[in-house]
């Protein structure tokens, strides 16, 4: 069951403008209920303009559909209890909701690794990119001013005993892992909202979900403190996390049907003072084969 939303076309115009302009969703909402809006009607259209940019689709031209069905729930894969014993350290869990499976963590990493990581990185960073949604490709976008860099699995071994421990705290096999993404977020430097599933809407993207499934869970690791600014912020949630050194912010979205849950998209706020360092693992439900090394294993058959 769904009900038809109608916007006027001065709305429409109004959200373009802010959402160029770099506005949150949060915002936008807010200034929406002011108006005498019906807050999921508020939501839904401020959730279909987003989505839209995001995709590189139109802009909604009017109408909008709220469905009245909830999101499908992800199977939770996190462990319960305050305290999760991953592999070579325990990670307290400071918050965790259940719908959608989302919590803060302490203790994943610790100052000297922190430092490590950091170190490791920097000579390696190049302006980050995004994923094209027609194309497939990775394309340096002014949507996300932040600089970033891969490291392999397990390419050594402060790496190794890191990406084992986050395999235990996910609850996934180390092969389902995506090589860890270290990004950095100069001073005014963040990322507008965004999916980490992958959308099936270009030939690279249905290649990757054919070889290793989709993405299920993120977790965001922050390797510094940051003064001001920089939280991972969750619209749909009206949540926002405080980037704090050896603190993580851990949500899955995929369950076991292939099934995603959009209420996971999620922003990182621009850094207002200091810089922001973070290094991000994503899941999939099957070991990750890479295009190249898929393209490596085609050649050799």
């Amino acid at each position: 069951m769904s009900t038809v939303v109608r916007f006027s076309p001065d709305l429409g115009r109004w959200l373009k403008h802010k959402l160029d302009a770099g506005q949150l969703p949060p915002a936008l909402v807010a200034a929406m209920l002011k108006q005498g809006m019906n807050e999921r009607a508020a939501h839904a259209i401020v959730a279909a303009f987003v989505d839209a940019r995001q995709q590189g689709a139109a802009m909604p031209d009017g109408v909008v559909e709220l469905h009245d069905d909830a999101p499908s729930r992800p199977t939770a894969r996190l462990a319960p209890g305050t305290r999760i014993l991953a592999a070579d350290r325990e990670i307290a869990v400071h918050s965790r909701g259940d719908d959608p499976v989302l919590a803060t963590l302490g203790n994943v990493v610790d100052a000297d690794e922190c430092q490590a990581i950091i170190e490791m990185a920097r000579p390696r960073l190049r302006p980050s990119t995004l994923v094209d949604p027609m194309s497939g490709r990775d394309v340096v976008s002014d949507k996300r001013a932040s600089w970033g860099m891969f490291f392999r699995l397990c390419e050594n071994d402060l790496i190794a005993r890191f990406d084992r421990r986050l395999s235990a705290l996910m609850n996934l096999p180390l092969e389902n892992g995506e090589g860890l993404q270290v990004l950095h977020y100069p001073t005014g430097a963040g990322s507008e909202p965004h999916h980490d599933y992958l959308a099936p809407t270009n030939a690279a993207n249905r290649e990757s979900i054919a070889r290793s499934g989709q993405r299920v869970s993120t977790l965001v690791t922050y390797l510094n403190d940051v003064p001001e600014g920089g939280q991972t912020v969750f619209p749909r949630l009206g949540l926002a996390v405080s980037p704090i050194r050896g603190n993580a912010c851990y949500f899955e979205y995929g369950d076991d049907r292939g099934r995603v849950d959009a209420r996971s998209l999620h922003a990182s706020a621009p850094v207002t003072r200091g810089e922001k360092w973070v290094v991000t693992k994503w899941m999939r439900e099957r070991r990750f084969v890479a295009a190249d090394e898929a393209a490596k294993l085609f050649a050799g058959s």
